[in-house]
């Protein structure tokens, strides 16, 4: 059996207004290599944003890998590490008796890479002289800046239910 290769993954996301336009970023760093990636949405939430970079850096990678997963986002890293999320989705997607679970689109995707990939969400403290953390920071801000974004077709079905 050959051993995984550990990839560690940085995200961050961003919003202007929330809701409001919003980014996604992410640095994959892999021995000496390193991509990065960003997009983003013309309406979505900030919330919405942490998770997706988290998806997006994880559907990026081309086979399972053991991951080591930074997120400045105390709502994705509790959520993943707490198992949150799995609870969520055991409930039918509620948090409690009254109240839904927001994204739970988003949520489902990223339990279901999770399931594939052996994955370790660690919280870092926001623009706290973390080079990765910043550089997200500063790729999501400028994806959520760009002009002609994409629809969020998550957010767009159940604005008032989402964050």
């Amino acid at each position: 059996m050959t051993e995984l290769k550990r990839v560690t993954v940085y995200t961050d996301g961003a919003c202007i207004g929330n809701p409001g336009p919003g980014g996604y970023a992410v640095v994959l760093l892999y021995q000496d290599n390193r991509e990065e990636l960003s997009g983003g949405f013309c309406k979505t939430t900030n919330n919405r944003m942490e998770i997706m970079a988290a998806i997006v850096g994880l559907r990026t990678l081309k086979q399972k890998c053991k991951i080591k997963l930074y997120s400045d986002s105390a709502y994705l890293v509790k959520a993943m590490s707490e198992g949150w999320a799995e609870r969520w989705r055991a409930n039918g997607w509620m948090r409690n008796r009254k109240e839904r679970a927001r994204n739970p689109d988003l949520w489902e995707k990223l339990l279901q890479l999770c399931k594939y990939h052996e994955v370790e969400f660690i919280w870092v403290k926001g623009h706290a002289a973390n080079f990765e953390n910043v550089r997200c920071d500063t790729l999501a801000m400028q994806a959520a800046q760009q002009p002609a974004l994409p629809r969020d077709e998550g957010y767009e079905k159940s604005p008032g239910s989402l964050w």
